[in-house]
């Protein structure tokens, strides 16, 4: 059967597994002793092994399965969760996560995690990774297993009659060596030998489980041969891997006498079965689905949310080419809406204004749906960012508390896409500049954990992102020494900044407060890149922040970078389209209102003076003279907190339009974000006001 249909809905739910094994792991390290929380990864690891294995991706499913080995002892209350099993188990879930990657690249999903393996092999034997021996001495001999298998009826007289016919009966133990890594292997080269001398009856854990790998490095077996025993164990010895064997002679007497005493102890086992103390629930495994059976009184609720999950699923999964299409096959229809309202006003017959009329609001309602299919919920970038504060403040030794809010909160899957970088950028920066290490703040009177806030919220057509710490804040001093000492200002310039002026020095290219060089920031490259990222999404980031109480980052961005609202504007014979979402006001002024400061046009705005930009100098405009003109008309435009006004001849109304990318076949024009098909057809370019604001 052909699996590279299957590929892309495997790597999917992958992803889904993994992204969920990662939150309910930090959720159970929240909550060590919440075995539902384990149930819930066991049965995702499960999953995920299952799915690696029917596609042939045998490492993932291996190393998954070494996970499962762990998880069932916590599971089963044979083994309780501490620091090192959960880094343990972190690390185990990167690898998982590469192989996947390395898949997703036309790889086979090969790794080197014979580390890993060792170590949670190391937790199953009940021992610390941290402080394991040296290889050499790693290899201990195992405790076999003592107990005989239990016989049923027929296969007791199958070796009873062996005996009497002068068959050897023989009881053999085999262990393999802790460190293999392929140990279902070497069991069967253990069965295939013994198997060419004789005849196994039964084995305990069944041939099955072994050949499915769910043992423990040993297992025992009756078997029937001709064989001596010493020289079949030599022959077991003599394969690769095996620790140790052991092969008893039985006779009738023995056979009889042990298999009385496995059925006693079987019998007793049944009669009275051991319930661990402070057990709330009993798991029973059914088909390979563990159902929880509660047996306290207030089973309600639990039930409640059973019922909930067991909800049929009321998504689908839809490729994103398919989303881009229907995108642009709206966007074709948009463009045809508009001239059909031009058209339908110049015929003025009234039916056809009616049904454009009807069309238009249909073709809103729709442009609402496609939009909205568009739009991902922001927790497909937050739901990995704490994962990475956790694993940063171990590094750093710190103690940092990760709050997330508004995850619900959805943008455009463009914006998406690219968000997700300058946020891991700004986290990064705020655990290892802002938040303080435990004695500092200690020092501070502060509490010994820091706080990191990731917010997100909808206002407008805008989505807002904050990342606030309750550290350090930016420090004045240093920021303003090292930004004279990078000549980004001078020492005149410096004396006269607000704090938040300071702050915003921190965008600076190159500009880097850290000491040292770590893999964690201060590497040299600043927060400049964070804001070209943002500013190329159409969006604006700016800092606040108070010396000892902390800095926060507001990133601004659209909602969709698809279809927006803009304001056209004509300049000679040519059209413009300028994002609404820029836009302060309108306004209209007189030539002599204009006043040239340091060879700079300036004019009056709200008791303050903002540049006046000419678009038809900038775009070299040849059929306008705004010389002429005795009045301007002006756009005032905002970038953060600082203001522009672009001069135009006349406004022609507001419209939501299409953005066409300019492609590869025009060069990247200064202060043109793309351009847009009007309903004449004429094209229009897509002012980026941004460029304009230094």
């Amino acid at each position: 059967m052909d699996m590279n249909q299957y590929l892309s809905m495997f790597l999917d739910e992958s992803n889904d597994h993994l992204q969920s094994l990662n939150e309910k792991m930090l959720e159970l390290e929240d909550n060590p002793e919440d075995i539902s929380i384990v149930q819930i990864i066991f049965r995702s690891a499960h999953t995920l092994k299952g799915m690696a294995a029917t596609m042939g991706f045998e490492d993932l499913a291996s190393l998954t399965h070494q996970m499962e080995n762990v998880l069932d002892l916590v599971r089963n209350d044979k083994l309780k969760m501490q620091d090192f099993i959960f880094d343990t188990l972190f690390k185990s879930l990167d690898a998982l996560q590469s192989m996947v990657q390395d898949i997703a690249n036309g790889g086979e999903g090969k790794e080197d995690v014979t580390s890993i393996v060792s170590s949670l092999q190391a937790i199953v034997r009940g021992e610390n990774p941290l402080e394991q021996p040296s290889a050499s001495s790693s290899n201990v001999e195992p405790t076999m297993t003592t107990a005989a298998i239990q016989l049923d009826e027929f296969q007791y007289s199958v070796l009873e009659q062996s005996i009497s016919e002068g068959h050897k009966v023989s009881y053999i133990e085999v262990a393999i060596r802790r460190d293999c890594q392929l140990k279902a292997v070497r069991a069967y080269m253990v069965f295939d030998l013994l198997e060419r001398f004789g005849e196994v009856i039964k084995s305990s854990p069944s041939v099955q489980d072994i050949e499915q790998d769910k043992f423990d490095y040993s297992f025992s077996l009756y078997y029937i041969t001709q064989q001596d025993d010493a020289e079949l164990e030599q022959m077991i010895l003599n394969l690769s891997e095996i620790e140790r064997a052991s092969v008893v002679a039985l006779d009738a007497e023995t056979l009889k006498q042990v298999s009385q005493e496995v059925s006693t102890q079987a019998a007793a086992a049944v009669e009275a079965p051991e319930i661990p103390k402070e057990k709330t629930s009993v798991a029973m495994e059914i088909d390979k689905t563990t159902v929880p059976v509660k047996t306290d009184s207030n089973a309600n609720a639990p039930q409640a949310k059973k019922a909930a999950a067991n909800t049929p699923s009321r998504t689908i999964r839809v490729d994103i080419e398919r989303l881009d299409v229907l995108m642009n096959l709206f966007s074709e229809l948009l463009i045809d809406r508009v001239r059909l309202e031009q058209l339908a006003g110049e015929v003025k017959r009234a039916d056809l204004t009616e049904t454009v009329e009807h069309m238009s609001r249909v073709s809103t309602d729709l442009q609402n749906i496609v939009l909205k299919l568009r739009m991902v919920q922001i927790d497909t970038v937050f739901n990995r960012f704490p994962r990475m504060v956790r694993d940063l403040a171990k590094t750093l030794n710190k103690k940092i508390d990760l709050v997330i809010e508004g995850a619900d909160t959805e943008l455009d899957r463009t914006v998406i896409d690219e968000i997700g970088d300058p946020l891991v950028h700004l986290l990064r920066n705020a655990v290892d500049h802002g938040v303080e290490s435990t004695e500092d703040r200690l020092a501070a009177g502060k509490s010994d954990t820091g706080t990191v806030l990731l917010k997100a919220f909808h206002s407008g057509n805008h989505v807002f992102i904050e990342i606030q710490d309750d550290g350090y804040g930016v420090n004045r001093d240093k920021v303003l020494a090292k930004a004279v000492k990078n000549s980004v200002v001078t020492a005149e310039q410096a004396s006269s900044y607000t704090d938040d002026e300071v702050a915003q020095l921190l965008f600076a290219a190159g500009f880097s407060t850290a000491d040292t060089i770590s893999d964690i920031s201060g590497r040299g490259v600043g927060l400049d890149v964070v804001k070209s990222k943002i500013e190329s999404l159409g969006g604006t980031v700016v800092i606040s922040s108070k010396w000892g109480q902390g800095t926060k980052f507001s990133v601004q961005l659209p909602l969709t970078l698809s279809i927006i609202s803009a304001m056209l504007i004509q300049i000679g014979s040519e059209k413009y389209a300028i994002p609404l979402s820029s836009i302060v006001e309108t306004g209209l002024i007189e030539r002599n209102q204009i006043r040239s400061v340091h060879g700079y046009n300036m004019v009056s705005y709200r008791n303050s003076h903002i540049p006046l930009l000419s678009l038809a100098q900038i775009f070299g405009v040849p059929d306008f003279d705004e010389e002429a003109e005795e009045e301007t008309e002006i756009v005032v435009i905002r970038k953060g907190d600082r203001l522009a006004a672009l001069s135009v001849q006349e406004f022609i109304g507001q419209n939501e339009i299409v953005i066409k990318n300019l492609g590869k076949y025009l060069p990247s024009i200064q202060g043109i974000a793309g351009a847009t098909i009007l309903g004449d057809g004429q094209v229009a370019l897509i002012i980026d006001p941004n460029t304009f604001i230094k």
